[in-house]
């Protein structure tokens, strides 16, 4: 009898906000059952997020997920079965005060965040902070200096003028080597260690698998995408996507809320 035929990719990694999830942060009833086809087929499912480890722990377990995460911009691989974190790499906090300053320095006042590093790290804000996913916790601190109290993950920007492109272009020119920076979505622009992306975590995950870049079908929608479709065989972007990921994206499919990464799952795993 002949072995049966390799799924059509082996390696499904996507992102979650404004890709995988609806904006209620839900998963649709289509969009599991695609992923479930595909499972079937014998494909794995990661999640690759700029949300660090604690905020995916309870979407994961919503999906059944016990497997690898890549989380924190790749900074963070989980192990969602041991709720464990297998690497992880932090930004320096003495190097983020510096790139705030800066930045800050080039474009006025900058409202900061950070993610802490491990499984239960917090995410802190302060005080003029508005977190662009008002689902998602955070602790509110009195001072900027309260934001280092912990190894943290990545710092999160956002200016009362600017716009997210015009912030993030104006961060990278100021920063220069000192860390790495991109914008992940609606008011989302961040500093993280440099060299660090998603395209290092998913390569990570996929080598624990067994699995390389010519496994992997890619979804996303942000800037912050653009390494991991650059490291998959195959990039597939949302309609509502960042015109820059568009660029680089070998397929565009419908939105996040018509259920894009089915509509390509449903005509790859039949």
């Amino acid at each position: 009898m002949p072995a049966p035929a390799a799924p059509a990719y082996a390696l499904i990694a996507t992102d979650l906000d404004g890709t995988l999830l609806r904006g209620d942060d839900s998963v649709s009833g289509r969009t599991r059952a695609a992923l479930g086809r595909a499972a079937a087929a014998g494909a794995r499912h990661l999640v690759v997020t700029g949300r660090p480890a604690p905020r995916v722990r309870p979407l994961l377990r919503s999906l059944g997920g016990t497997g690898l995460a890549v989380c924190g911009q790749g900074a963070q691989l989980y192990d969602a079965g041991a709720d464990r974190m297998l690497w992880s790499v932090t930004l320096d906090r003495e190097t983020a005060e510096t790139a705030l300053g800066k930045i800050e320095a080039e474009v006025g006042e900058v409202y900061a965040a950070v993610d802490q590093d491990g499984v239960d790290g917090l995410t802190l804000i302060e005080p003029a902070y508005r977190m662009p996913h008002p689902t998602l916790p955070a602790e509110r601190v009195g001072r900027r200096e309260e934001l280092w109290r912990a190894p943290i993950s990545k710092v999160l920007l956002r200016h009362p003028r600017l716009s997210d492109d015009e912030l993030a272009a104006a961060a990278r020119g100021a920063v220069g080597p000192l860390a790495s920076v991109t914008m992940s979505g609606p008011g989302t622009v961040e500093l993280q260690p440099c060299g660090i992306t998603k395209a290092t975590g998913l390569a990570l995950a996929a080598a624990r698998l067994g699995l390389g870049p010519e496994d992997a079908l890619a979804f996303g929608d942000m800037p912050n995408d653009i390494p991991m479709f650059r490291w998959a065989a195959r990039g597939v972007a949302m309609a509502g996507a960042h015109p820059e990921l568009k660029a680089v994206a070998d397929e565009v499919t419908t939105s996040n809320e018509d259920d894009g990464v089915a509509v390509v799952l449903d005509r790859l795993f039949v």
